[in-house]
């Protein structure tokens, strides 16, 4: 008879891990350190905006949790190259920096082209790539989890380049499993749909577009920061141990259409 282990909720914790979260000033990035820290994780925050760091460290640390903090544009690879190496421990990195700027296909500006595609998948490409050397360096593994989108597996009008950049970062999270998988790294992504952040406000202040948003999502409602940050809690943890190159959509059914 095969046996089987008795399971725990302790595999979903993450006490002595160091989890590095970048765009943590607000919205999902906020949301999922937040979850971390509770999980038992030491929080390094990043964002371009010191305010918001010191909020979100001070609710960290009134809960109890650890929460360091350091001022790096995501997109910046000269802040990112001299702030990561300095960090020390990273066992946990949550790719969350990105943006949108949504307008028809033909519209598209060189600028705005630009703009997203340096955050979403240059700076998710070049932050991997220095957590990653450390994590090497260190020898003891690590999971990386990137923030994607839906999008990332269908397509949608007026999101051209927002969508090629989440296919890229489905594509990165594969190759990156694979690679880094002999090295005990696990890297995979988390695909929300339409979530109710300051980035997306704006769409939901037009009755037509939440009304439509909602025929599409088979659950009937618009996802919250927290159903994000629960999944990006099991994919840090020990639970996830068998998961690696794979996408984890949060999407209430929007893709099973």
């Amino acid at each position: 008879m095969i046996e089987t282990k008795k399971r725990s909720l302790d595999r979903f914790r993450l006490d002595g891990l160091r989890a590095l979260v970048s765009g943590a000033g607000r919205g999902l990035g906020h949301a999922c350190a937040l979850a971390l820290a509770e999980a038992g994780a030491e929080i390094i925050a990043l964002s371009r905006t010191l305010d918001e760091l010191e909020k979100l460290q001070l609710d960290i640390q009134s809960d109890g949790g650890t929460a360091d903090i350091a001022v790096c544009d995501a997109a910046n690879p000269d802040q990112i190259s001299e702030v990561i190496p300095r960090l020390g421990q990273i066992d946990i990195l949550v790719n969350n920096a990105g943006t949108n700027i949504p307008e028809a296909f033909v519209d598209v500006s060189l600028n705005n082209l630009d703009t997203i595609l340096d955050l979403n998948v240059r700076g998710a490409f070049l932050m991997s790539q220095a957590v990653v050397k450390e994590m090497l360096r260190r020898n003891h593994g690590g999971s990386i989890i990137h923030i994607s989108s839906q999008m990332g597996h269908v397509g949608a009008p007026n999101r051209t380049v927002y969508c090629a950049s989440k296919h890229a970062i489905e594509g990165l999270t594969k190759a990156m499993g694979v690679e880094l998988g002999p090295h005990g790294i696990r890297v995979n992504s988390v695909g929300p749909t339409f979530i109710e952040t300051p980035l997306t406000k704006p769409f939901f202040e037009s009755k037509e577009f939440t009304a439509d948003t909602i025929s599409r999502i088979a659950l009937g409602k618009i996802g919250q920061v927290e159903d994000v940050a629960d999944a990006v809690v099991y994919l840090a943890s020990p639970a996830s141990g068998m998961v690696t190159g794979s996408s984890l959509l949060v999407d209430g059914g929007w893709t099973a259409r």
